[in-house]
């Protein structure tokens, strides 16, 4: 049984319900705000394992809460899932840039939130590979040893599940991999992920790397390839 504490944002008295008691009947602690008033006074006080927070809050809104979590160093590793009822791809994308791990759309599956929440808490304490010889392509270059990404020497701030992806990708140039593959290869084989999820981090990731992004490539109707050296 799980013991983590977790932390759920929401403003809807019923989604808040309902994912507490799936939470806690595997095991988890789990804590409920209403407002994202709230949740940035609860988490840094009491910083859980994990944030569910909803994108659609009154006054701030779940992206300022995501944005001053992520600035704070109390709480800046504490992954965070998100919750959108518009399922739009700028709002993810948004979420997702400010350092979001992972998003479900509502109305959602309970076994498929959970089944995230495991994989964003799988992910935070899993070592890193052990293929840890540095990238270099052009103006890019990947350390996977330090999870360092750099272009033309400045850093770039990538989310963990960004950085696996382009890792993923860079380390076979020319390969091309299935959505699916890289799933498995990012974030495991026994996670509840959709296309559309490795879609928005690749966008999120193009946009962070800059001319850079244009390394990844894009095969209609397979996935995706990291352009040959």
């Amino acid at each position: 049984m799980a013991h983590e504490h977790v932390l759920v944002v929401d403003d809807e008295p019923d989604i808040l319900e309902l994912v507490e008691y799936n939470l806690a009947r595997e095991g988890y602690k789990v804590t409920c705000v209403g407002t994202g008033e709230k949740a940035l006074e609860v988490a840094p006080s009491r910083p859980p394992d994990l944030v569910i927070l909803d994108l659609m809050l009154p006054g701030t809104d779940g992206l300022d809460v995501c944005r001053t979590l992520k600035g704070d160093v109390r709480t800046r590793h504490i992954p965070i899932v998100m919750l959108s009822a518009k399922g739009e791809e700028a709002d993810i994308v948004a979420g997702l840039e400010l350092g979001a791990d992972d998003y479900v759309t509502k109305p959602f599956s309970p076994r498929v939130l959970l089944a995230r929440v495991r994989a964003a808490l799988r992910r935070r304490t899993r070592e890193p590979s052990p293929e840890t010889a540095p990238i270099r392509v052009r103006d890019l270059e990947i350390h996977p040893g330090r999870h360092e990404v750099l272009v033309k020497g400045k850093p770039v701030e990538l989310t963990l599940t960004e950085f696996r992806i382009l890792f993923c990708l860079a380390r076979r140039p020319g390969w091309v991999l299935t959505r699916y593959q890289i799933v498995d290869q990012t974030q495991g084989d026994d996670v509840a992920v959709t296309d559309r999820s490795v879609d928005v981090h690749i966008v999120a990731l193009r946009r962070k790397l800059g001319p850079c992004g244009k390394e990844i490539e894009t095969v209609r109707g397979v996935g995706y390839r990291f352009r040959d050296r």
